[in-house]
């Protein structure tokens, strides 16, 4: 049977409605509060432009990046709202964040007198947030060194310090005690900036976990990336907001075949047919995103029914065994998401292979197609 040309590898159906409805349902919950959508590692693997654009004509207040690359992808797409970029930057690229009016990230004070020699050299600079660290132990400035950062600004009060973060450890996780810790921690920074007189206008601290967690941590603007994108970060948090998952990940049945009983399916051999069964072969493999340790205990589905992967996930492809069922070739089979009378949370299969949704949405790969839908 031939199969068509947009039936030969995996599809990544990116609905884009209900990325807004999640929008709304989180704006909603937080009280209206502007909200900085995490748009970094190309979308969390939706597609950071089209997911940037769809943001914006919502009206979504900031957008974070990870690199000054990904910021600038956003400008040359049309996105004019403020962009922060989460990564330390390169002295060289300060002139492209005052080109482009991209928010640098100030994370270590060598930054800072990077950028104040910039200023004093040019006569700008870029807008800057600072970043605190609160006990996450990675990027941020350490709170006793804070009083000798803000004297350092107070210096140069052509600088816009715009705003100042910090990033949970645990506000995820089912013992919040660590991160009523970094709480008190920031309550301490805000206090330190409030002694030096300095108007900050966003401070930002709760991310995806805390919008769940820990209201008291959303103060004037709240970071969220993977609540937009339909999942929960993880298995302990409350799962009753109303969010709806917005990729469906799937692949095409390029091959079925009836194999009698005792058949050995895949490298290594180890999955054995019980019964005679209509093995399909599914063009997708780890290589575009499917996570390979899925499959021992692991599905896909099909017309409303799940099938179990018949074993080892190769490169490019995998088996499943569909029992009776005689599927059609070129028909798609859901990995993970919800089309349709099929559904398969990504938070499932994250529990099980102990990894994460983050991990999981990233991973689908630059081979995907990805499609965008507008409507529900």
């Amino acid at each position: 049977m031939s199969l068509g040309n947009n039936m030969i590898g995996p599809e990544a159906c990116i609905h884009l409605d209900r990325l807004l409805y999640n929008y709304r349902t989180i704006r909603e919950h937080i009280d209206g509060l502007p909200i900085m959508a995490v748009v970094k590692a190309n979308g969390y693997g939706h597609g950071a432009v089209r997911v940037a654009q769809a943001l914006q004509s919502e009206g979504v207040h900031y957008f974070a990046v990870f690199t000054i690359d990904e910021a600038v992808e956003l400008r040359n797409a049309g996105i004019t709202e403020p962009i922060l970029i989460f990564s330390r930057f390169h002295p060289d690229q300060l002139d492209i964040a005052v080109e482009y009016n991209i928010t640098v990230n100030i994370s270590i004070y060598s930054d800072l007198s990077i950028l104040i020699n910039y200023f004093l050299r040019t006569k700008k600079a870029p807008i800057f947030h600072l970043k605190v660290d609160t006990g996450m132990t990675r990027l941020g400035l350490d709170i006793a060194d804070l009083n000798h950062v803000f004297d350092s600004i107070k210096k140069h009060p052509e600088l816009e310090c715009e705003g100042i973060y910090s990033h949970y450890a645990t506000a995820d996780e089912g013992d919040l005690s660590y991160a009523e810790y970094q709480h008190m921690q920031f309550e301490q920074v805000l206090e330190i900036v409030k002694m030096h007189g300095i108007d900050i206008k966003y401070r930002h601290f709760s991310n995806s976990g805390a919008v769940l967690n820990l209201p008291q941590s959303w103060h004037n603007m709240v970071r969220v990336g993977m609540l937009l994108y339909g999942a929960f970060p993880s298995e302990e948090v409350p799962k009753d907001l109303p969010i709806r998952p917005i990729m469906e990940f799937r692949g095409p049945i390029v091959s079925v075949r009836k194999v009698p009983k005792g058949t050995h399916v895949s490298y290594g051999g180890k999955y054995i047919t019980k019964n005679e069964s209509n093995i399909g072969v599914i063009q997708t493999g780890f290589a575009d995103g499917f996570p390979r340790p899925w499959y021992e205990e692991g599905f896909v589905a099909y017309n409303g029914e799940n099938f179990p992967i018949a074993g080892r996930v190769c490169m490019d492809q995998f088996m499943v065994d569909f029992g009776n069922v005689a599927p059609k070739e070129g028909d798609n089979v859901l990995f993970f998401g919800e089309s349709g009378k099929n559904h398969i949370p990504v938070e499932q299969i994250a529990t099980t292979i102990h990894s994460t949704t983050y991990v999981l949405l990233t991973a689908v790969g630059g081979r995907t197609k990805r499609i965008y839908i507008d409507t529900i």
